[in-house]
């Protein structure tokens, strides 16, 4: 008799252990997921870019991720030209990018900043002057948001100088939210950075010389103190862009990965042996894979 009731009492036992492993198993499957992070678009009625956005939205369709993230330079360009040019900019990629089949997130780049160069003939006095255009028409300039067990963070890495030019920066503003945004958020999710103006890269390396530092429109001038908040938190992947060039370096714990460009040489073929494309991450639990995606586009002219 005891010999049975010890059988049954460890067959309950194996019995609660299965299921806790099912479970554990279900809510690791249920985290699972995937997303792309395309930037470098530089979307224009030029170059047939309409045409190879649209290609590369059909990939992703098929690939059917569960939401996009941009990285900024959506358009082609607001920097330099007329409110009517930079309307029509941004008219065309918002219409274009809904041809997506899922949820869209942007980053802001530096061509996206209306009128900041002094030949667009804009002044700062325009209601949609610098950055309030890109609000008015895509998103907040930073903000957050939660997929399933894990926290994306979207910077404004484009700093504004007094003679009207951009560099990278993470203005103080910024700052404190951040901090704010990862205490509240806490040490245990995996989190995720989005920047245009790369927080962390050896670009300038490779594309022009090895002893070549990184100029001050290239990479974000306070990126120390920026790198030290993050590194305080579980943070897992930062996404960059800017350089047109694909990278993934592995710094303290937390991967840079500089997401190559979408219209590569400005839809003018391949960059550095790039091609046009854009980045797939696979999120499994508190990890993560990439890949990059050639979507096959061919320059028409």
């Amino acid at each position: 008799m005891k010999k049975l009731l010890f059988i049954v009492v460890v067959f309950l036992l194996m019995a609660g252990c299965n299921q806790t492993s099912k479970k554990t198993a279900e809510v690791k499957a249920n985290n699972d997921f995937s997303f792309v992070f395309m930037t470098d678009i530089h979307l224009t009625k030029e170059r047939h870019a309409v045409e190879g956005l649209t290609q590369a939205i059909d990939t992703i369709n098929k690939l059917a991720p569960d939401f996009v993230l941009t990285g900024g330079d959506n358009i082609m360009d607001a920097l330099a030209q007329t409110y009517e040019h930079s309307d029509s900019a941004y008219s065309l990629f918002t219409e274009t990018i809904s041809k997506l089949n899922m949820p869209l997130y942007t980053t802001m780049g530096n061509h996206e900043v209306f009128g900041l160069y002094e030949k667009s003939g804009v002044g700062p006095s325009h209601e949609l002057y610098a950055k309030k255009m890109y609000e008015n028409r895509l998103h907040k300039r930073y903000y957050s948001f939660d997929h399933k067990n894990w926290h994306f963070i979207v910077l404004d890495a484009i700093g504004l100088t007094p003679d009207r030019n951009y560099y990278g920066l993470i203005d103080d503003e910024q700052i404190v939210w951040l901090k704010n945004d990862l205490e509240q958020n806490g040490k245990e999710r995996p989190v995720v950075v989005s920047t245009h103006i790369p927080l962390l890269s050896i670009g300038s390396q490779i594309m022009v010389d090895p002893t070549q530092g990184m100029s001050k429109g290239e990479i974000i001038t306070n990126a120390n103190d920026v790198r030290k908040i993050l590194e305080q938190y579980n943070t897992k992947l930062v996404l960059q862009g800017h350089l047109h060039f694909l990278e993934d370096i592995n710094y303290n714990g937390i991967h840079y990965v500089t997401g190559g460009a979408v219209s590569s040489q400005w839809w003018q073929g391949q960059r550095f042996g790039m091609e046009e494309g854009f980045v797939e991450v696979h999120v499994n639990g508190d990890d993560f894979d990439w890949q990059y995606i050639d979507f096959g586009w061919e320059p028409k002219d």
